[in-house]
Order: structure tokens, then C-alpha cells, then sequence
């Protein structure tokens, strides 16, 4: 019971429910299971096996003469309300902030003077009580505002220091050498959603600082990395118009790029002020390797409205998406073939069609993650021809087997999901669960270059440079860890030389870094690198000199 009632703080609390095992249940051995504890009473000392009880979702410690809570607190992970009011705490252990779960910490009543910074980080926490603390008046102030536990703990996670270290450099997977006895040429190509400056806040990202989701300071962190890895292909993704044009574009010409780009579809709806906080795609391309000869942007909405064929759930489900699709026809210089063997003179000059893509995120759309990326495909296999009647020289007809693709993005998509099931095989089941039963079938079947009624298919044959051993996670958030990034190539001209590595888990484990942003690391997704040999189509006419401009 309370030491005063003037001062007993009762919070309404209907979790505090508890039932009693009946007589049979025991006899017929049901186990218990009891995720909270109440400990209530005189106590001044709390048993260390009580930091065993890791299973603990609630610990009511309220009501006692307990004058420190050690560190070892940090223990019950999954501790979801913790009540410590009306005892004698001075102090609070930092650990305090490393359980993370916590949606209610109650601290009324104590003798706190100061709080540690590293309740900062208890980003989920819905209840802090403070009150009857002799706390300074500045976070008196501050937690009685509006949004008061809110605005505190923001303000204490961006004063709390970081500690961490720089995480150690990404290894490099060596997977291949180099055919040096015929010609290749050798490029990398970098694939890095860089989490675009709206989506930053801390609603979405509350276990990291203020400060390090400015895009000012993440902006220098993105481009060092684009920088340090140096690729000769970019592409990018969630990147803001006005960020492509004022900042990405002028920076990486300064660097011997040049690149494209294009906003998502509902730009092109809105005034020119807003237009430029709207997030997109881009490709740059170093230019001492690579010629553009033409650039693509496929609208999924419009893909949509013009293939629905009456479909409901077409126009309904997948109109409505705005993700967008951007291809650039690049072609080979002279300089890129430094391997060894060059090639003849009138094949110097190859086509390498290059894509990235943002594909629509929401779990509960699978199927417009898989109708999105069939658009894309059957829509690139569209470039290839038009290009070939464009630029082919020779008259014939260039078509997918003879084109190099890669293709990079993210497809918000699981590495057994039916996207990368279509991708990677080249098909995909007409009645494939994540198509949802709905009514698709007939106005799906002229996007497929199958002839057989129960799939659909494309006529790239691609690979994956990544497998998912050698990169576990491409995106890192607290509620999140998981594959949805990819670079794919068409295996029967381009091989895979080498690939950048994971991050060192143990780095995050011994920091505690439970998600991205970090101080450290500007996105939630981390930016993959590839080193490519691409040969020479060996079915292009030997007449030929390569694709040109007319």
C-alpha cells in the first residue's frame, strides 16, 4: 500500500487482470503462464534472479522504499509497462533506455532530480509519468506541453550522445575473374533507395535523432557513400525532384555523370511548389563509359487504365498506384573495353538497357506488386524493339535475347514472393495466390509473352546478382529487417565479378542499433554494388557498327 494516500498515484489500468488455474486444468498439467508481476510492499532490495524473468511483459514495483533500480533491468526485453512510482529513486540506470518495447513507464512519486538522455530512446513509449519529481524546471516545461512525453523524449534523444563507432567497412565478395582471353568490359553499378527527405520523421523513424533525419545532414552521407564506392551505373530511388535537380545532378557532374529522372506519376497534378517535393527515380551513368541514347519512363497507373479491359480491381487496386518505372538505353565507349582482349571496332559501341523501379510497398497488394512488375517487363521488352527499329543500323530486328538488361530497384518484395518468382524464372502461375482470386486473368494476358493460358512470362532471362546469404536484410528498421532490394542482369551476356557485402551485425548487436537511420547510416536501406564483365552478343551481325544515333 501507499506510504501516503495524499500521494498514491492510481492510474486506471484494466491490463491488471489475472485469472486462477482451476483444480483440472493443474491435474491435467496446463502450464501457466504469467507475463506480469506485482511486487508491492516495504521492499528495498529486489532479488537479481528477478532480471532472469525475461519473459516479463509487465513489472509493477510500485508502492515500495526501493532507492536505485540497477542496470540489469535491461535484461527483461520484453517488458511493455513498468511502474516504479512512489518509491525513493534518486537516479535511474541508463539501461533504462534499452528497453525499447515500453509503451508505459510510470515514475511518479520519486525523488528524480535529472533524467538520463537514454529514455531518449524508448521511442514507443505512449505513457511517461514524472510527476511529484523534483525535476529542473526546463523538463518540467517541456513535458507539460501539448504532446509533453512526446516532445521530452525527443529532446533527450537528440542531447544523448553518440557513442557509437563508424561501422567497419563492407567486405567486398569477390565471385568471379575476369575473362581476359576474349572481350569484356568491366563496369559496377550501385542499386540505393536513399529514403527521400518526407518520409525522415520521427513518427516513422523514432529511434533515431532529430538531427540525423535532417536531410542537410543526411545528404552528406549519401553522397560520400555514392563517392566512395564509385560506380559507373547509379540508380536511385525515393529521391525528390528538387533533390535530383539542386543537389544529386550538380554533384555527380562534378564527378563525370550525367543521369535522368523522373517523379511519380502524381506529379504531374500538383503546382509547380509542391511538384518538387515529389519522389522518383533516377539512373546516372558515367559518361567516359557510357552514351544515352534514350530515356523511358513507365507509368504504372496509365499501364493500368490502358490494360483493365473493364477489370474493377485493375482500375481500383492498381490505377491508383502511382509507382513508377525509368529506362535508359545506354551504350558501350571504346574506353570501357580496358580487359585485355578489345573488341573489333564496329562492336565497340553495345546497347545496355538500364532500369530501376520503386514498386508499390503495401503487404496487402501483392497483387499490384506483381501486375507493376509484369508491366514493367512487358514494357521494357517494348523498348528493346522500338530502340532496335531506332537505332539499329543494320536493319535487323533487335529483340530481348540480344540486348543486355540490368535491372535495379525496390520491389518491395520478399526473395519468395511471386515477383521475384516472375523475374527470376521468367513466369508465373495464372492463378498464383498473391494475384488474390480477382479478376486479372483476361486483361493480364496481353502483357505476357507466353501463348499458354495458364501463365504469364517475359522474354528476358535474368539472374540475380545478390543470393540471400550473402545479404540477409537490404532494409533495416525496427519493425522491419528484410530483403526487398535487387539488381538482376541477363545472364547470357553479363557474369557478376563481385558484390559489396553486408554490414557487420556485430556492430549493430555491440552498439544496440536497433534500426536505420542511424546517425551513422543515412537510409533505412543499404545501397548494393556490383561489378559486372559484359560480353559481346555473339548473335549481333558481324556487318554491324553498333547502334547509332540517325
Amino acid at each position: 500500500m501507499s506510504r501516503n494516500n495524499k500521494d498514491k498515484y492510481e492510474p486506471p489500468n484494466p491490463r491488471r487482470a489475472h485469472t486462477i488455474m482451476c483444480l483440472d486444468d493443474v491435474v491435467a498439467g496446463k502450464r501457466s503462464h504469467w507475463p506480469e508481476l506485482e511486487i508491492t510492499g516495504t521492499i528495498r532490495n529486489l532479488s537479481p534472479q528477478l532480471w532472469n524473468l525475461n519473459h516479463l511483459t509487465s513489472l509493477y514495483l510500485n508502492d515500495n522504499n526501493l532507492s536505485r533500480i540497477p542496470p540489469d533491468i535491461a535484461r527483461l526485453t520484453s517488458l511493455k509497462y513498468l511502474d516504479l512510482s512512489c518509491n525513493k529513486l534518486r537516479s535511474l540506470p541508463a539501461e533504462l533506455g534499452d528497453l525499447v518495447l515500453l509503451r508505459e513507464l510510470l515514475l511518479n512519486n520519486n525523488c528524480l532530480r535529472v533524467l538520463p538522455y537514454e529514455l531518449g530512446k524508448l521511442f514507443r513509449l505512449n505513457n511517461l509519468g514524472l510527476k511529484g519529481n523534483p525535476l529542473s524546471q526546463e523538463i518540467v516545461n517541456l513535458y507539460s506541453e501539448p504532446n509533453g512525453t512526446l516532445k521530452l523524449l525527443s529532446y533527450l534523444l537528440d542531447n544523448l550522445a553518440v557513442n557509437a563507432s563508424q561501422p567497419p567497412q563492407r567486405p567486398w565478395v569477390a565471385l568471379a575473374q575476369a575473362d581476359r582471353h576474349r572481350p569484356v568490359c568491366i563496369f559496377t553499378v550501385m542499386c540505393y533507395n536513399v529514403l527521400c527527405d518526407k518520409y525522415a520523421t520521427r513518427q516513422m523513424y523514432g529511434y533515431c535523432p532529430n538531427w540525423a533525419l535532417n536531410w542537410d545532414y543526411r545528404r552528406k552521407g549519401i553522397i560520400d557513400e555514392i563517392r566512395q564506392y564509385s560506380a559507373d551505373i547509379i540508380s536511385l530511388q525515393e529521391i525528390e525532384t528538387d533533390q535530383f535537380y539542386n543537389f544529386f545532378l550538380p554533384e555527380l557532374k562534378r564527378d563525370g555523370f550525367d543521369g535522368i529522372f523522373s517523379p511519380k506519376s502524381r506529379a504531374k497534378t500538383m503546382s509547380e511548389s509542391e511538384r518538387k517535393y515529389v519522389d522518383g527515380c533516377a539512373i546516372f551513368y558515367r559518361t567516359s563509359k557510357f552514351t544515352l541514347l534514350s530515356d523511358h519512363l513507365v507509368e504504372f497507373n496509365q499501364l493500368a487504365m490502358a490494360n483493365a479491359e473493364g477489370s474493377v480491381d485493375m482500375l481500383n487496386r492498381v490505377m491508383t498506384r502511382d509507382n513508377i518505372g525509368l529506362a535508359a538505353l545506354l551504350e558501350t565507349k571504346e574506353g570501357i573495353w580496358d580487359s585485355g582482349v578489345a573488341p573489333e571496332p564496329s562492336k565497340a559501341r553495345q546497347p545496355l538497357l538500364v532500369c530501376t523501379a520503386h514498386i508499390h510497398w503495401d503487404p496487402e497488394y501483392c497483387d499490384v506488386k506483381l501486375i507493376q512488375t509484369m508491366m514493367l517487363m512487358h514494357e521494357l521488352r517494348a523498348i528493346v524493339e522500338e530502340s532496335g527499329r531506332k537505332f539499329n543500323r543494320w536493319g535487323t530486328k533487335l529483340d530481348t535475347s540480344m540486348t543486355p538488361l540490368l535491372l535495379c530497384g525496390d520491389f518491395n518484395s520478399f526473395p519468395n514472393s511471386g515477383v521475384i518468382e516472375f523475374l527470376t524464372s521468367g513466369r508465373v502461375s495464372a492463378d498464383h495466390s498473391e494475384f488474390k482470386d480477382l479478376g486479372y486473368r483476361g486483361c493480364l494476358a496481353k502483357l505476357s509473352s507466353s501463348e499458354r493460358s495458364n501463365e504469364f512470362s517475359h522474354s528476358f532471362k535474368l539472374a540475380r546478382a545478390y543470393t540471400d546469404d550473402v545479404m540477409p536484410y537490404t532494409n533495416y528498421t525496427f519493425d522491419f529487417k528484410g530483403i526487398i532490394d535487387y539488381v538482376f542482369y541477363t545472364k547470357q551476356y553479363m557474369n557478376p565479378l563481385g558484390l559489396l557485402g553486408c554490414l557487420d551485425h556485430e556492430w549493430f548487436r555491440e552498439h544496440k542499433v536497433i534500426g536505420c537511420p542511424h546517425p551513422h547510416i543515412p537510409s533505412d536501406h543499404f545501397s548494393l554494388l556490383v561489378e559486372f564483365e559484359m560480353f559481346v552478343p555473339h548473335n549481333i551481325p558481324p556487318t554491324s557498327n553498333g547502334l547509332v544515333r540517325r
